[in-house]
């Protein structure tokens, strides 16, 4: 049996009729929980996060939730949030060592995405893809770091308040940041790092910053996807603004579930595109 694996940050439990297999990942602070499942209210969630004035954290998925993950599979792809800034990746490979001394003649490929969300959807949706097209596992073990190669992260948050709560960023500049109602835009980096680097004012300049920095890292119309949290209006603007600019791209605008939530906070958005 072929199975398709992801950590919850990738947002997306089917594609082209395909079932994913989730390991959630966990939301904490010193007096509550949030698992992040289909049943976590994510506005309730922000709520609790945005009056929490001590540290939050997250933590990833467990060994055995990945073991259940990968049950029953012979043929398993997996892909994981940035090891860079989770120790996802990490425990995904010490249960495929431990599901394969139970399955020795199983094949699990693991892949560390560098990345989150959305970026994390389009490598799953061409592994997908490329069974659909008959490939093997040595097939798509070979191709895919080209392809990890050719697709880019971005985002544009209106806060910093977690990352500040969970001591990513200081304190201060979080603080100004919403004072001043400025959104930070950014990327991830090669080697899966969050890195902030244009700070603007007002929806336009934030359109037009994002579709500026997708040109340059060389966005020519490929796929595009876009989750936003609790923004469609913005993320559907920036739809737009891609679609005309590149009319044949192919556009997927969706709502954030829990991790993505948690760093990206209400207001922000998140894209995966081709380049």
């Amino acid at each position: 049996m072929i199975k398709y694996v992801t950590d919850s940050s990738c947002d997306t439990l089917t594609y082209a009729g395909e079932e994913v297999n989730v390991a959630p990942l966990r939301i904490y602070t010193s007096e509550r929980d949030f698992l992040d499942t289909p049943e976590l209210d994510v506005h309730e969630m922000l709520d609790y996060l945005l009056s929490y004035k001590d540290r939050s954290y997250t933590s990833c998925p467990s060994q055995d939730a990945w073991l259940k993950a990968y049950e029953g599979g012979d043929e398993i792809y997996v892909i994981t949030l940035t090891s860079n800034l989770s120790g996802t990746y990490n425990s995904a490979c010490a249960a495929r060592d431990m599901y394969l001394q139970d399955n020795p003649n199983a094949k699990i490929l693991v892949i560390d995405s560098l990345s989150t969300g959305p970026e994390m959807r389009l490598i799953l949706e061409k592994i997908i893809e490329w069974k659909k097209e008959g490939k093997t596992f040595e097939d798509i073990s070979a191709d895919m770091p080209a392809y990890l190669s050719s697709t880019r992260l971005f985002f544009a948050f209106k806060s910093l308040h977690n990352f500040a709560q969970n001591g990513r960023v200081n304190k201060v500049l979080a603080s100004m940041i919403t004072k001043l109602n400025i959104s930070i835009l950014g990327t991830a980096s090669p080697d899966g790092n969050i890195e902030p680097n244009i700070k603007c004012r007002g929806i336009n300049n934030v359109i037009s910053n994002l579709s500026a920095e997708m040109t340059k890292a060389g966005f020519k119309g490929g796929k595009l996807r876009i989750c936003h949290i609790e923004n469609e209006e913005l993320a559907t603007k920036i739809g737009n603004k891609m679609k005309e600019l590149y009319p044949t791209t192919d556009i997927c605008i969706y709502k954030a579930h829990g991790l993505c939530s948690y760093y990206g906070e209400r207001g922000g958005v998140i894209i995966g595109c081709e380049c």
